[in-house]
């Protein structure tokens, strides 16, 4: 008996020409939010995630660009640390 996974939850990011940029920004954002940078995460479908990977596949240059998923299963099943400037003003932290 095999189990099958779904992954709803992904991150993706990637290094592209400068060509290609904008035209990966815009695919990503259609399906993903905005993190950082060229970095992209959110909840996700497996058919919107099929979808994602087929335009960007059409959008880059194989040769030279590259894009990474990482998938899991929901955005609570993984550990994530940042260190140095992750875009939150301190000063607008109250403690």
């Amino acid at each position: 008996m095999s189990s099958k996974t779904n992954y709803n939850y992904a991150i993706v990011f990637y290094d592209v020409g400068e060509k290609r940029v904008a035209k990966v920004f815009k695919v990503c954002k259609q399906y993903l939010k905005h993190y950082q940078k060229s970095v992209f995460r959110g909840h996700i479908t497996p058919a919107n995630y099929l979808e994602l990977r087929g335009k960007l596949k059409k959008v880059i240059d194989p040769d030279y660009d590259f894009v990474t998923f990482i998938r899991t299963i929901s955005e609570a099943s993984f550990y994530e640390e940042s260190i140095g400037n992750t875009g939150v003003d301190p000063e607008a932290i109250i403690i």
